[in-house]
């Protein structure tokens, strides 16, 4: 049998790279991809390939994807995990802000799925995963821009299991919850720089404090959690269609279809420390 072939976005940190390495240590033949090759030298040294790709950039994905058929006549695995998270009120947010929210967290990924499927399709074979988050479940004050993207990638990764289930492709969505990763010191400067003054600067600062508290630091579950989690569903002969992982995922998930609406959001209020009015 040939070696199976994976290709990670976003590998040049956090959940990405873990990925990649776990992959690897699968035998899989790892791509790992991301914007900054510069970044992924000690993956490069360690065996895995890298690929300078941006997946807001059409020229620059079917590049990738040529070059890996190129090499390795298939892919087998594709983790979508490319991404980040703008916050800042709905109101504060730039427009253009916005669609690039959505250019990289959505349109970027299926975009990729569309220019892999044909060769998974061949082969009659393969597994795309999706790295959507806790966030595509539930909803937090000034996270609305980033919750609309993750809530669109669940629902695309639900329709696209049952279009492609009759090839043999299996789609998977990975859930995460709290992360020990760059996320979200990024996230928390996005929402002071966004919505820092004015309006919602109250809530600004208590979404930033939640975001890049040491306390959420330190009580964060590792990258690993996540990677080894793939590694289980891209080797599981019929894997789950979502692995909620993670600090905090499997509960918060469960309190959303529990509790009604107005009990949620005072939940989220009080974790969030935001006031309501």
């Amino acid at each position: 049998m040939p070696t199976k072939t994976a290709l990670v976005t976003g590998a040049s940190s956090g959940i990405g790279e873990a990925t990649a390495r776990r992959l690897s240590a699968l035998g899989y033949t790892v791509y790992g991809a991301a914007r900054r090759v510069d970044r992924m030298r000690e993956l490069a040294a360690s065996g895995i390939r890298t690929l300078s790709l941006d997946v807001t950039d059409d020229t620059s994905l079917q590049a990738a994807v040529d070059q890996i058929i190129a090499e390795t006549g298939r892919i087998d695995v594709l983790v979508n995990n490319a991404g980040y998270g703008s916050y800042g009120a709905i109101e504060d947010t730039a427009i253009d802000e916005a669609r690039r929210q959505f250019d990289v967290n959505v349109f970027g990924a299926m975009r990729l799925t569309q220019l892999v499927l044909p060769h998974m399709r061949a082969q009659r074979a393969g597994t795309i995963v999706n790295i959507s988050s806790m966030g595509g479940k539930i909803y937090t004050p000034l996270g609305g821009w980033y919750h609309g993207t993750k809530f669109a990638l669940e629902a695309l990764s639900d329709a696209l299991r049952l279009e492609v289930q009759g090839f043999g492709i299996d789609v998977v969505i990975i859930e995460p919850g709290g992360i020990a990763t760059e996320w979200g010191g990024i996230a928390a400067e996005n929402v002071l720089t966004t919505s820092g003054s004015g309006a919602y600067g109250a809530q600004a600062a208590a979404v930033a404090k939640t975001l890049g508290s040491p306390a959420a630091a330190q009580r964060d579950s590792s990258p690993w959690v996540v990677a080894n989690a793939i590694g289980r569903a891209v080797t599981a002969r019929r894997p789950k269609t979502r692995y909620a992982i993670g600090f905090g995922a499997k509960p918060l998930i469960a309190l959303r279809w529990l509790l009604p609406d107005r009990a949620f959001d005072a939940l989220i209020r009080l974790a969030t420390g935001t006031p309501r009015r």
